[in-house]
């Protein structure tokens, strides 16, 4: 029985981290989405704020994000606790006492929570794109990896107040992904829209990004990665049944991404006369993000159908909010956000144990929160630094100002 433990608790330690190592993944897929769908004069500056904001949030969760999430304490508390600096690693005596209840690394753990914050944070990285100060952007990603992600993080997954309502959030549809938008959209508001992107009488001006290519294999990257996302959230694969659940997950993931892609394609068609490359790529994106917050329980048909109703969404999420002119290169916020709220609500769908009741309040919590707290920080940041680039810089491209490097020197700066 001893040897049987321990192999177990290997297995599962191991797939965790396998899974947190696929998630991981996710960071280049975010970097090439959003290189592809900037100008080629901002590339090199997208692409800084990808790494800098990885290194920063694993540093940031280490030192204090993620003793806020997991203190170990505050069962159904709305203010969290601080515990200790990731804890102690599990022992073998420490396995064998917990009958079960203890069956991964500690820091496996970690690695696979740490993985997440930084995909929150990357999805305000495209939404601000093109006008955002670079050192502005990182300031924010300080408060946000360390604080502002992780106390919304404990009212589900740590055992906090959403989590005693029984809101239900299974891999982050609301914890991770509207959160990010939630974040995104209130830099947005206070940044203002790109140069020429609105005109007089509603006029919408496309700014198209520079690499489709890039663009599509940053979104394969995160359908790929997103199997760590939804599949490591199973947390365990030891046993028949636990294997069985994460099997249907993976599928269910899977064809949530098709249905999106395939209905957001069809949708833009009917829309705009043509099949619209950006718009399918986040329908697969919308997809996915539908699904994430309960992918275990739906059948392969019920996962196609919420993939694809995300897919709508998207499309007219985008299409909406650009005459409100909120301006997201990338339709960040119309993917995380709006397929974020759509994914928790269709919960109830599948799982008979989630209350609509729980699930709004869950929306409404982690969206004002995240919303108001980082529209205080963004203006605090703006008092202090500023968070937009001069006109001339916006011009001439965040590359030349930001970082000093072309991505594409052989380019004119204004392409």
């Amino acid at each position: 029985m001893e040897d049987l433990t321990q192999l177990s608790y290997s297995v599962d330690t191991l797939y965790f981290l396998v899974m947190g190592v696929l998630v991981m993944f996710m960071a280049p897929g975010f970097a090439m989405l959003e290189a592809g769908m900037v100008r080629a004069k901002n590339t090199s500056e997208i692409l800084t704020k990808n790494v800098a904001l990885f290194a920063i949030a694993s540093i940031m969760y280490l030192l204090v994000g993620y003793s806020i999430m997991y203190p170990g304490a505050g069962e159904g508390a709305w203010f969290p606790i601080f515990g200790t600096l990731i804890g102690e690693e599990n022992t073998a005596a420490d396995v064998l006492a917990s009958g079960g209840d203890t069956y991964y690394s500690a820091r496996s753990d970690f690695f696979f929570q740490v993985v997440f914050v930084a995909t929150a944070m990357s999805i305000v990285s495209g939404a601000v794109a093109e006008r955002m100060k670079l050192w502005a952007f990182l300031a924010f990603a300080v408060v946000m990896t360390g604080f502002i992600y992780p106390i919304q993080g404990f009212w589900k997954w740590g055992g906090g107040g959403l989590d005693a309502l029984g809101f239900l959030d299974f891999a982050g549809s609301g914890v991770v992904h509207m959160c990010g938008a939630a974040a995104a959209l209130a830099g947005v508001i206070l940044l203002g829209p790109r140069m020429g992107k609105y005109g007089p009488d509603g006029q919408i001006t496309p700014i198209p990004g520079a690499n489709m290519p890039l663009a599509t294999l940053g979104m394969f990257i995160l359908w790929f990665g997103w199997f760590g996302f939804n599949g490591g959230s199973e947390l365990k694969m030891s046993n028949i049944d636990e294997a069985n659940a994460v099997a249907n997950i993976f599928v269910n993931t899977n064809t949530a991404a098709a249905g999106g892609l395939v209905a957001a394609l069809l949708l833009a068609r009917l829309m705009f006369g043509k099949a619209d490359l950006t718009m399918a790529l986040n329908g697969a994106l919308a997809g996915l993000v539908s699904i994430t917050a309960e992918p275990l329980t739906p059948s392969g048909i019920e996962a196609l159908f919420i993939g694809a109703v995300g897919g709508i969404i998207v499309v007219l999420s985008i299409v909406g909010l650009d005459k409100i002119k909120i301006d997201d290169p990338v339709g960040a916020i119309s993917v995380h956000g709006t397929c974020g709220i759509w994914g928790l609500l269709a919960v109830g769908i599948t799982n008979a144990d989630a209350s609509f009741s729980a699930q709004l309040i869950g929306i409404v919590t982690i969206f004002a929160w995240t919303f108001l707290a980082s529209l205080a920080v963004w203006f605090v940041i703006k008092l202090i630094m500023g968070v937009r680039i001069s006109e001339e810089e916006e011009y001439e491209g965040a590359d030349a100002t930001e970082t000093g490097i072309e991505a594409y020197p052989e380019f004119s700066r204004t392409a």
